[in-house]
């Protein structure tokens, strides 16, 4: 009786990632979840890091299996292209893996799917993979955006977008440090906590790993240190009333002194915000459950105002891995939310604009549409973050920073002077 190789619990959660994502177009972090589920921490670590980076790396594992394996991946069942990927991938990327276990247990996950005829091509093309995948990865020229997004794995526009943004030095480091794990940070609310303070940032930690038992006891709040510099940028203070338009999950939100009415049009996610603010004691955040751009009439006057608007997330797709293959520009609406916000605001009061992404369209070029008059102090106070092409703004980078990608502006509501 021959006696097969087991297939390891964190390789079958990380193919049932990858089965949901490319088939059922499951969110990646939602997919994870139930695969992971009952897996130790070990193995749930293994399973995350190698279904993630086969989800972010699909378009070059891809290539690497149509080239090698002489066949073309949208013709291949689904269960062998997900075990083809997941085994390209250890064959590719990680290191430590031996060969004999990205090979043979992709096999197996193969024929557990009941594809016994599709079991020796499976294994015909990882042997390939095994032997040639690695320089094959090192000759994939980057002179282009094209170029550059096959090799590190992103779709043309993003490549492109980037190229025309940052130039193409800038764009290549940018590519490589958003396929690299996110920071691990913290928003210290109150206590002490185990980490290493940012030098520049008031409240921000670095961290190994969220202690659980902080966070459910509301000391600290999981939240990178871009997303912490856009709350403080509001300069919200005692006695202010401040609107957020767009403001589930709260991070911001519970960051800002005075009254703060926040804004959400999605009411479960409203709802998790009022959890989350009690938690963390920000007594003066009120939740609104509303279309930022149709808000009760009673919303008015305010002192300030964030919004923090929907975008294609260029800046974070390091922290979701499948958000590059459904990542889109949203600059129509965040104009609409910009204006909305600037109805709400009395006069000489200011407005912060900050998105998760890194693209001139979604960030300078809504501001410029805007015609609201641009704060100058806000750069002057941040002078580390100032964005690279446009003085007046923020832009913080993950391969500059360390951090998420965070376009952030500060303008003026016209009328009676500052505030």
């Amino acid at each position: 009786m021959v006696t097969r190789p087991q297939i390891s619990p964190s390789r079958r959660a990380a193919c049932q990632v990858l089965l949901r994502v490319f088939e059922e177009d499951a969110y990646a972090d939602h997919a994870f979840r139930t695969a992971a589920a009952g897996l130790d921490d070990r193995d749930r670590a293994l399973a995350q890091r190698l279904a993630y980076g086969s989800v972010q790396r699909v378009r070059t594992l891809d290539h690497a299996i149509e080239t090698l394996g002489r066949r073309k991946v949208h013709r291949l069942d689904p269960p062998v292209r997900a075990a083809l990927r997941l085994g390209a991938y250890q064959l590719g990327f990680v290191d430590g893996v031996p060969r004999y276990a990205a090979v043979n247990e992709s096999v197996e996950l193969a024929r557990a799917a009941g594809l016994s005829r599709a079991v020796a091509f499976t294994n015909a093309v990882l042997r390939r993979l095994a032997d040639g995948i690695g320089e094959l990865l090192d000759a994939l020229p980057e002179a282009s955006a094209r170029e550059a997004a096959l090799k590190h794995s992103y779709p043309d526009w993003i490549a492109e977008t980037w190229w025309r943004d940052l130039g193409a030095s800038g764009a290549l480091e940018l590519m490589r440090a958003q396929n690299e794990p996110a920071e691990v940070a913290v928003r210290l609310v109150h206590g002490e906590i185990e980490g290493r303070s940012d030098p520049h940032i008031p409240g921000a930690w670095l961290v190994d790993r969220i202690d659980e038992s902080a966070l459910a006891e509301g000391r600290i709040w999981p939240q990178s240190r871009a997303s912490q510099l856009v709350g403080l940028a509001v300069g919200a203070r005692e006695g202010d009333r401040t609107l957020d338009l767009c403001a589930a999950p709260g991070g911001k939100a519970t960051m800002l002194a005075g009254e703060v009415v926040a804004v959400d049009v999605n009411e479960a996610r409203a709802q998790e915000l009022e959890v989350m603010a009690r938690r963390l004691g920000a007594a003066g955040v009120r939740v609104v459950v509303a279309d930022g751009r149709e808000l009760p009439p009673e919303l008015d006057g305010f002192d300030r105002a964030l919004v923090d608007a929907p975008c294609s997330g260029l800046g974070v797709l390091n922290r979701r891995p499948d958000l590059r293959w459904r990542a889109e520009a949203l600059p129509e609406l965040q104009l609409e939310l910009v204006q909305a916000a600037a109805q709400r605001v009395r006069p000489g009061g200011t407005i912060v604009y900050s998105v998760c992404t890194i693209n001139a369209d979604e960030s300078e070029a809504v501001v410029d549409a805007s015609g609201l008059e641009v704060d100058l102090e806000l750069a002057d106070e941040w002078p580390q973050f100032r964005h690279p092409s446009r003085p007046e703004f923020l832009q913080t980078l993950p391969h500059v920073h360390g951090t998420a990608g965070f376009f952030v502006a500060r303008m003026r509501v016209g009328g009676a002077g500052p505030t």
